[in-house]
């Protein structure tokens, strides 16, 4: 069983499964396979759901994790860690509202966000992985 402290792994683990879901699933609505690009962002939404859960079961127990390292890294990490929690605020309404227009078959809508939505998703997530090796390696 994985305990409070492993969950920044399982955290990490999570957002990667998620740009390579996200990254899939655009390869494949750009092939025209609509029914992979549903499964594989319906699998983006659903890990990166439980990616949220875990990230606030984790830092509702530890709370905040300071950045302990020194010399360059820190002017590397800080604005790095500033973009993205910035843009994982943004990201949240953009992705469900992406989601609701392609449910309710809006697609020219879903079309017009999701130009928007998939490289914001796409930076959180791979800048999650990034924060993560930064502050805990």
């Amino acid at each position: 069983m994985i305990g409070i402290m492993g969950l920044p792994t399982v955290n990490a683990a999570l957002n990667l499964t998620a740009a390579i879901l996200i990254g899939t699933g655009i390869y494949f609505i750009k092939q025209k396979n609509i029914r992979a690009h549903k499964v594989c962002m319906i699998m983006a939404l659903a890990v990166s759901a439980l990616f949220l859960t875990s990230y606030l079961i984790y830092h509702y127990n530890v709370g905040s994790v300071r950045f302990t390292k020194q010399g360059w890294i820190r002017g590397v990490y800080f604005p790095l860690l500033i973009s993205h929690t910035v843009l994982a605020a943004v990201v949240l309404p953009l992705v469900l509202r992406t989601a609701f227009l392609a449910l309710k078959g809006r697609f020219v809508s879903h079309v017009r966000i999701a130009r928007w939505t998939f490289p914001t998703w796409m930076y959180v997530s791979i800048t999650g992985v990034v924060v993560y090796l930064m502050l805990y390696h």
